[in-house]
């Protein structure tokens, strides 16, 4: 056999700019704009808005839809209502099926009436925009449109009839503002303010969590009240914070490092390795749950998805010992946590003077009273909708199973690690690492190969979209795969593996909207009506002598011939 050889695999992604499927409906999020005074002038969409006084959602909250008035009464002879919940017919945020996103005020997984009151802003594309017509209410007879429609009092106490319109202008995601070096100052002028504040005063509980809260928790044997932690890494080498606070409805995963420096007796002592630790508390469903700790009403048991037995010591190793805690909490809007389970994942320490444990830390929320089937089917959160969002994981399939494509990743001492990197949409990247050869013969030691390269379970199909189903067959492309020969020399060790992930914008720009007269050109029918009026100075054209027009056309086609040769 010949020298030992790179094996390397290229991976090339065709793509197109992020939200390439064309939209057809409002996406542009924000309350609708107020006025203090009167009517506004035409905005940018060309329409005029319905002064503050008009609309009963309070400036600044865009209520549950953002647009305007909840109840909109139309002329017409049939009343129509507004959706209480925002519905967008495309929701752009909702990234996580089966699950609330966080601050995405069109996700119907979060069964918010009123988004604001629990969301502390909205992401943009979450909510509709709004575009009102107006006119005096005296010039209206009747009114046969077919859009909602209010008469409405300005500030000057003259009414107003005014149309709720579907503005296509405002049908399109809206541009999140750059800040640079010359705006910074103007937009710190009209957002800042002092950092001094006054004494803090003591604040009732609210009734209900918010995004973002900390979650309480009750420990009844010792009755003491805390928080769900959810340690994170901090420093240079990632030590773990321990006293780090979950955030509710922030779902996320956290890792960092646990230096033991005496595992022989901190093996038995130390809760952080200790599996009963993450599970031996009650979680309040709401906050208001402090001030009546025996009703049980309001505390949540923390139940065991999967075994986990206490550490044990046995000679040099400390078996059992916590290396990833799952929290799964289902919520119920303003109503609070409904369950949360924990599942663990142990290994085995050996006794060393210092040992480093790298831990990982994951809570999840999802919706309540959701199927274990369509839970399983939207174990996958989505990358994009519908396209992909730049960072995001690429979504590739197997057989029925969706998961995100990885590339190779290596331990300190660069040989081949059973975890892998995550492919991210729109960021090129190259990995590598050394496999260790054992005795196999040639065709096994391919295969075992192949299967590193590819990873577990093997892709056979990359998704379109990021928001892509197995049930959607339209929505996937086929990965392409070539067999190589691989030539390994038998005194070699170790073979270096390597992994390419490129992506290639193949968008095909439109020809410029404006070019060069051709022949095939045709003009309006009435073209020459403007020159005939001014050169008969108002005559009818059928009774003047149309030498003028015979002059035009003659200087266009000749025109026409130049441009021709």
């Amino acid at each position: 056999m010949c020298a030992s050889q790179l094996a390397l695999l290229p991976v090339l992604f065709l793509m197109l700019p992020g939200g390439a499927r064309p939209q057809s409906s409002s996406f542009l999020s924000g309350a609708a704009p107020t006025s203090s005074s009167g009517l506004d002038p035409l905005t940018n969409g060309g329409t005029l808005r319905p002064p503050a006084a008009w609309s009963p959602t309070p400036q600044g909250d865009p209520g549950p839809s953002a647009m305007g008035p909840t109840a909109v009464t139309s002329s017409a002879p049939e009343n129509r209502t507004v959706d209480p919940l925002p519905v967008l017919p495309t929701c752009v945020c909702d990234l996580t099926p089966a699950a609330c996103d966080l601050n995405c005020c069109c996700d119907r997984d979060c069964h918010l009436p009123h988004p604001r009151t629990v969301f502390s802003f909205c992401l943009p594309g979450s909510v509709r925009s709004s575009s009102w017509t107006c006119v005096d209410n005296s010039l209206i007879f009747r009114s046969n449109s077919p859009f909602p429609s209010r008469v409405l009092l300005d500030s000057n106490g003259i009414r107003q009839f005014c149309v709720h319109v579907n503005n296509s202008k405002l049908n399109y995601f809206q541009k999140v503002q750059k800040v640079s070096a010359t705006s910074f100052q103007a937009l710190a002028a009209e957002f800042g303010g002092g950092s001094c504040s006054a004494t803090l005063q003591p604040q009732p509980l609210p009734p209900f969590y918010k995004a973002g809260d900390p979650i309480l928790t009750y420990f009844p044997t010792r009755s003491i009240i805390s928080l769900l932690r959810q340690p994170a890494g901090v420093g240079a080498g990632g030590v773990c914070a321990q006293r780090n606070p979950a955030g509710f409805l922030e779902s996320k995963r956290t890792t960092c490092t646990h230096i033991l420096k005496n595992l022989a007796s901190s093996c038995t002592l130390d809760p952080a390795l200790d599996a009963g630790s993450y599970y031996n508390f009650t979680v309040l469903k709401v906050p208001r749950g402090v001030t009546d700790l025996q009703n049980m009403k309001f505390q949540v048991p923390v139940t065991l998805a999967s075994q986990a037995d206490p550490p044990v010591l046995a000679g040099n190793t400390c078996q059992n010992a916590v290396s990833q805690v799952t929290y799964e909490i289902e919520t119920n809007g303003t109503f609070g946590i409904q369950q949360v389970s924990v599942s663990f994942r142990q290994i085995n320490l050996t006794i060393e003077p210092v040992v480093s444990l790298q831990q990982d830390f994951i809570v999840h929320f999802r919706a309540f009273r959701q199927s274990t089937v369509a839970a399983a089917a939207a174990a996958v959160p989505r990358s994009g909708n519908p396209g992909y969002v730049v960072g995001k994981p690429v979504l590739v399939l197997t057989g029925d199973l969706t998961h995100s494509m990885t590339l190779l990743q290596s331990q300190g001492n660069g040989i081949c690690s059973v975890k892998r990197h995550e492919v991210q949409f729109g960021i090129n990247a190259i990995s590598g690492c050394k496999l260790r050869l054992t005795e196999v013969d040639c065709s096994q030691l391919q295969s075992e190969i192949y299967q590193i390269l590819h990873g577990s379970p093997r892709p056979e199909h990359v998704a379109i979209f990021g928001n892509a189903t197995p049930a959607q067959k339209g929505g996937w492309t086929r990965i392409l795969h070539r067999s190589c020969r691989l030539a390994v020399s038998q005194n070699g060790t170790e073979v270096p593996l390597t992994t390419l992930v490129n992506f290639m914008d193949i968008t095909q720009k439109p020809d410029p909207p404006r070019s060069q007269p051709r022949r095939d050109w045709k003009l309006p029918f009435d073209f020459f009506f403007p020159f005939k009026v001014a050169f008969n100075r108002g005559v009818d054209s059928q009774k003047d002598s149309p030498s003028p027009l015979c002059i035009l056309c003659l200087l266009l086609l000749r025109v026409l011939n130049l441009e021709t040769k």
